[in-house]
């Protein structure tokens, strides 16, 4: 919204009032979006409009209270109502469907689960002492809880694999990944965006490198036919990472962390980049833009503030993480997807 310079003694402009209204409910928004994920309704739309009492019939909900919410995120842009009671989807609504490319449904369904409201209830904790409300939250390390809940756990790595079938097309297609013999993905989850970079460099192989549970389901790489060329390897970036890789790529792993344990898992790669002159670090992440204009890495930023402790970098930032660590930002490439590739060379 543009900013508007109310003159002195005036009353409150209505557009104004309905602004701040929209922006203190926006937890209302977020909380009907996960509904209505989680119920398929825009599945159900996906042949065309339907009316309230039929799609309270087809996924199991009450014909007023479903009227109610979609009359909400009609307003949001989510849905239309093209007659009374009756709706269909919008374009971006169509981006909830399970079965369409760049579907958002799993990342949506992740971060409109009531475990997030928790968290952001606990925001002012962070705000006042830095620290992230995760493990506050939780009464342990986020990882860990993620790791004692299968049903949570399964939420969150399937919204990264959401996610990173989404950004794999545009990075590869930004992002020029010849001449890597062994591409080690790290924390790389069900291995979407591994898979998808071995697919297109046939000759290339690749390791999957997570924890063991993670590990166990990581079908991509069956699924896009190259698991003959991806050995999968459990254990724990804190500690170590596998040797015998030429680089090591990391999507949104380094934004988990403050810059001293991003440093741990830093030097880690440069150890196992010993005796590699040409090794590289490869980072799919956000890259904080200057000013005011709307930035997703903005968002993602207080996202990793409150949950693991992390944060989302400036191109800055990056450059000097990666010069106390071992190696030089080479570039940030950007995609068409709010990911850039953050390229360093080891030193």
């Amino acid at each position: 919204m543009a900013h508007v310079t109310q003159p002195a003694g005036a009353p409150p402009d209505p557009a104004l009032i309905q602004h701040i209204f929209q922006l203190g409910g926006g937890y209302v928004i977020s909380a009907a979006l996960g509904v209505a994920t989680q119920l398929g309704v825009p599945d159900q739309l996906a042949a065309g409009p339907r009316s309230a009492a039929e799609l309270a019939q087809r996924v199991g909900a009450n014909e007023d209270a479903i009227y109610r919410l979609l009359r909400v995120l009609s307003m949001a842009g989510v849905f239309t109502e093209t007659s009374p009671r009756t709706f269909a989807l919008t374009p971006a609504g169509a981006l909830l469907r399970a079965d369409v490319p760049g579907s958002m449904r799993d990342m949506v369904v992740w971060l409109c689960d009531t475990f997030h409201f928790r968290i952001y209830a606990e925001m002012i904790h962070s705000i006042k002492t830095g620290e992230a409300v995760g493990a506050k939250v939780v009464g342990m390390p986020l990882f860990e809880y993620l790791e004692r809940n299968p049903e949570l756990s399964a939420r969150f790595n399937q919204a990264m694999t959401n996610f990173s079938a989404g950004a794999a097309p545009a990075v590869l297609e930004a992002y020029d990944f010849s001449g890597i013999d062994v591409l080690v993905d790290i924390a790389g989850g069900h291995g979407m965006i591994l898979a998808s970079i071995l697919q297109k460099y046939p000759r290339m192989r690749g390791i999957l490198f997570d924890l063991d549970h993670v590990l166990a389901g990581a079908t991509a790489p069956g699924a896009l036919g190259v698991s003959d060329r991806c050995q999968k390897v459990a254990g724990d970036f804190f500690k170590a990472v596998p040797a015998g890789g030429d680089a090591y790529l990391m999507k949104h792993i380094i934004h988990d962390w403050n810059d001293e344990q991003a440093g741990v898992i830093l030097r880690n790669v440069h150890a196992a980049l010993q005796g590699k002159p040409h090794g590289k670090v490869i980072l799919i992440e956000a890259v904080i833009k200057p000013g005011n204009e709307p930035d997703l890495a903005k968002l993602i930023d207080l996202e990793m503030m409150l949950l693991p402790g992390g944060r989302e970098r400036t191109e800055e930032e990056f450059s000097a993480l990666f010069a106390r660590n071992g190696f030089q930002l080479t570039r940030v490439v950007p995609t068409h997807s709010p990911m850039s590739v953050v390229e360093g060379t080891i030193r």
